[in-house]
């Protein structure tokens, strides 16, 4: 393999040698960049070339004379120079090409390993964000937020009281989870994050990637390809792969501050402020196209909590000897809050948006080597604390707390520190006539938690207030080497590409410190008198009696609102894949291409996999265009997902549970036999047209999706510590027990998933009086429904409702929006521009065990304003709002709002619950 790779670089770097022939050579650009993927080309039948990714190009000719040499690329005008050339001669013809109206921006390189074509002209549908250009109007500063109210497949939202996860915004394309979804930056695998999503959330039970890890101003565009596309890029790509291109501008500064908050009915003035702050800055690194680009980021945002008043029991007051011994007694009036200085509003948690804040730094580079070879490298380092918050804990709940420590209670704070790193280097040109590429990409994501403000209950007045909670690590180390080559003979062309993969995977789980998950066995002590009846003791301020509690019952151990990682579940497990693949696209004419691509990969832990695709695509004209695909494909079960185990505190239907979540191979899991997990299979079909017509633009796409086999985080599973119980139920209530939990989850193979769907997409562009109006029209139609019986074990017959409950059977088939439609008009003239943007999201339901809680939220408009201004070339002031009609989803039922007044859902992501957004942005570009 040594001899094979060094011949490989050898190679690459003699094509730099000079050839004796007749040649041309040169660089293609536009206005502020090098072009990668042109043609150029000798008008007849002569020889091609294309430029490489330094926008270079070498061009030999069979003899001395007089030549028209053209050069075209998808979204650019044509252009053509007469060169006359003499015998052993070589010259440099450079080209600048101009824009061809608005269709630049539909260029992609997603979904095939041939050269980059218009997506108008895909097999398979591929949607193209300008990242770039509409930031700069739009309110929206996060990835995921920017994609959500762009992209109608795609779906995220800010979520709360979920932990970890109110920190890492999950999405969802098509209305799968965010594991089925595949991330490339510059086409090349990004990690997934070190967290699970396990408490409620869109995408309950999976590992997503942490898209807004990535600043927006290192970004330039975003592709999203919306069809499976396993067979051609691994695992986690069923329902799709979304690329991110970085920025390559090179001699300009372009610099940003963005600020805003929430106004609504529900805020106090201004609150959940948010400020973010962008630079970006290129330089070539010589005239051979050589560049390196810098990003940097700095993000605050506020809490914004949405709640009503807390309405449960906050004291218990025995002053009224009458109602010894009834265990709740009275609850304190709001009389004599109000003269403790408190109200009910002091005892809710921040439901809406936790407290973030950190900064990332980006790079993007390549440097020549030779002619026909080039280094590339990308990546960066991305830092967020955040902090987010538990439930209350009330005085009354006497086994949480300590009323030496808090006697009025207290509120957890879950405080997070994330750390996520990622480098990739390459080297890729030409080995004969075959264009080659390999490299290494490599990506690490940290998490650790603090809990602070709480309390360790069982250790009595000795306790802290904060701990060490513990956390998790995640890295992945993806090796490619890619090769493909375009044959001009045999029809009218083939592009074959095929390469190789290796991916090594390591998870980590690092236990917190002892005080934050030990239970250390005291039990609650009240007095009784003769007749069995409390003795009143004041508390330490001498005038709230003591609450009641049963005599003897224990206190809760582990850090309150967010129990430390266990020392049992320490856990560093790793795992190696290997894949080979391949891609052969036929042209058969001018208007009629199939693609055909398969992959096999093995993995360590649970075996091989052998999956295919087949696309195909008609061009009736220019104006109309037929496209279909169908494929095969796979998810194989994340580390994660096989090896995490935890406690953590679960607001379900308005009780707090401390659920326990353990690893498929643990003894709990053998007792109540849930198998080993083994991957997802899927097959998907999808059809659809795509017309242009010049100013207006059509794409209209249609498809299926069957998932055998997919993962679910399962329903609470109980032990039972009666005299009658089994002896299967007691040993998993005393292991229950030891984990300081009162249920028990696991990941496992349970249902098989069927996904409908339509997606039509219409762009708008022409000039309008003495501006320029572009229209966009977006709209998606989906459903997600599980077919045929879960998959329960035999040990559990009878309890499928457990295996599957109706909460997470939500979470899949209904919590994101079955239709989502956008509809956006950018106008600008002179000076000035203006942008407006309607988006509907549609039903979802809302996420609920209970059948009286069932509930169906309706849909809602959400309207978008925005205004900037050109003080200068340089200087643009933009001034706008999100939601700016102060829309809000359905309120919730009473039953399911809970105590702690849960005014609207958190758990089902329509589109937020804060209401408007007020923003203002100066942007600089020099």
């Amino acid at each position: 393999m040594k001899i094979k790779f060094y011949s490989i670089l050898t190679g690459l770097t003699l094509l730099a040698l000079g050839s004796q022939a007749q040649t041309i050579r040169g660089v293609v650009s536009d206005t502020s960049q090098t072009i990668i993927g042109a043609t150029v080309a000798v008008s007849g039948n002569g020889p091609k070339a294309g430029t490489n990714s330094a926008g270079r190009y070498e061009l030999k000719l069979p003899s001395a004379g007089t030549y028209t040499i053209s050069v075209t690329y998808l979204g650019y005008q044509a252009q053509q120079k007469r060169i006359t050339i003499g015998e052993q001669e070589t010259q440099t013809v450079d080209f600048f090409l101009l824009p061809n109206s608005n269709e630049l921006d539909n260029v992609v390189v997603l979904g095939s390993r041939s050269a980059p074509r218009s997506n108008l002209d895909t097999p398979v549908p591929v949607d193209v964000v300008d990242i770039s250009r509409i930031t700069q109007n739009i309110p929206q500063v996060s990835l995921n937020q920017i994609l959500n109210f762009v992209a109608p497949s795609f779906t995220s939202n800010v979520m709360s009281l979920t932990d970890g996860t109110d920190h890492i915004d999950p999405a969802s394309l098509r209305g799968l989870g965010p594991d089925q979804v595949l991330v490339l930056i510059n086409g090349k695998r990004r990690h997934t994050t070190a967290l699970v999503n396990i408490n409620g959330s869109l995408g309950k039970g999976s590992v997503g990637t942490d898209m807004n890890a990535i600043p927006t101003s290192s970004i330039k565009r975003v592709e999203i390809l919306r069809d499976g596309a396993a067979a051609q890029y691994g695992s986690d790509a069923i329902a799709g792969v979304i690329n991110i291109i970085l920025n390559n501008d090179v001699n300009k500064l372009t610099a940003s501050v963005s600020g805003g908050g929430y106004t609504g009915k529900h805020s106090d003035g201004l609150d959940g402020e948010t400020v973010q702050a962008n630079v970006n800055y290129g330089v070539a690194l010589n005239d051979k196209g050589g560049y390196l680009n810098l990003s940097g980021s700095f993000d605050y945002r506020d809490f914004a909590s949405r709640t009503t008043p807390y309405r449960g029991a906050i004291y218990t007051d025995y002053n009224n000897p009458s109602l010894y011994p009834t265990p709740t007694g009275v609850d304190i009036t709001d009389a004599e809050l109000a003269r403790r200085g408190q109200s009910r509003s002091d005892f809710v948690p921040n439901i809406g948006q936790s407290r973030n804040r950190g900064g990332a730094l980006f790079f993007n580079s390549v440097i020549p080597v030779a002619q026909d070879a080039e280094v590339y490298a990308f990546g960066g380092v991305n830092y967020r604390n955040g902090v987010s918050t538990a439930f209350y804990r009330t005085p009354r709940q006497l086994n949480q707390n300590n009323a030496v420590i808090y006697p009025n209670g207290f509120l957890p704070e879950i405080i997070t520190n994330s750390l996520d790193q990622s480098f990739a280097v390459g080297i890729r040109g030409t080995v004969g006539k075959w264009k080659s590429d390999f490299s290494n990409t490599y990506g690490r994501n940290v998490i650790d938690f603090k809990t602070g403000n709480s309390v360790n209950a069982s250790m009595l007045t000795a306790s802290p207030t904060s701990f060490e909670s513990g956390g998790y690590e995640f890295a992945q180390n993806t090796t490619n080497l890619d090769f493909s080559r375009f044959f001009e003979g045999p029809l009218k062309g083939i592009n074959v590409a095929f390469g190789f993969e290796n991916r090594y995977e390591n998870y980590k789980i690092n236990p917190g410190e002892e005080s934050s998950w030990r239970n250390y066995g005291n039990a609650l002590q009240v007095g009784v008198d003769g007749q069995g009846k409390p003795i009143l003791v004041s508390d330490p301020n001498g005038n709230i009696p003591t609450r009641f509690a049963p005599n003897g019952a224990a206190y809760a151990g582990g850090a309150q609102g967010f129990p430390g990682i266990n020392q049992a579940n320490l856990t560093n497990e790793s795992r190696n894949s290997v894949a080979a693949y391949g891609d052969v696209e036929f042209n058969f004419t001018e208007k009629f291409l199939v693609d055909a691509a398969a992959r096999f990969e093995n993995y360590s832990d649970f075996g091989s996999t052998v999956n295919g695709k087949l696309a195909a695509r008609y061009k009736f004209s220019d104006v109309f265009l037929l496209r279909a695909a169908a494929s095969t494909g796979f998810r194989a079960p994340s580390l994660h997902q096989q090896y995490f185990s935890s406690t953590s505190s679960v607001y379900v239907d308005g009780n707090i549970v401390e659920s326990g979540t353990f690893a498929n191979d643990s003894r709990i899991a053998q007792l109540l036999g849930i198998p080993k997990l083994k991957q997802e299979t899927s097959k998907s079909i999808s059809a659809g047209f795509t017309s242009n017509l010049g100013k207006l633009k059509i794409t209209v796409d249609g498809y299926f999706i069957r998932i055998n086999d997919r993962v679910i985080y399962t329903g609470q599973f109980v032990g039972n510590n009666s005299p009658t119980a089994s002896d299967q139920d007691k040993e998993i209530f005393n292991l229950l027990r030891l984990a300081n939990a009162t249920t028990a989850r696991f990941f496992a193979n349970a249902v098989n998933t069927e996904t409908k769907g339509l997606d039509v997409v219409l762009s708008y562009n022409t000039a309008l009086g003495k501006g320029n109006l572009r229209a966009d029209w977006a709209t998606t139609f989906t459903k997600t429904s599980i077919v045929g019986p879960v998959h329960a074990s035999p040990l559990l017959a009878g309890k499928e409702n457990i295996y599957l409950d109706n909460a997470s059977r939500i979470l899949i088939e209904k919590v994101t929006p079955r239709m989502k439609s956008n509809i956006t008009f950018d106008y600008t003239i002179g000076k000035w521009n203006a942008f407006i943007r309607n988006v509907y999201f549609g039903k979802v339901e809302q996420p609920t065990n209970v059948d009286a809680n069932r509930q169906v939220l309706t849909g809602r408009v959400i309207t978008d304003l925005g205004a900037g201004y050109n003080f200068t070339k340089s200087l643009k002031l933009t001034v706008g709002a999100n939601n700016i009609f102060d829309v809000y989803p359905q309120e919730l039922l009473l039953g399911s709002q809970g105590t702690s007044g849960i005014l609207y859902p958190n758990q089902a992501p329509q589109f937020g619950f804060l209401g408007r957004y007020v923003f203002t942005r100066l942007s600089l570009t020099l």
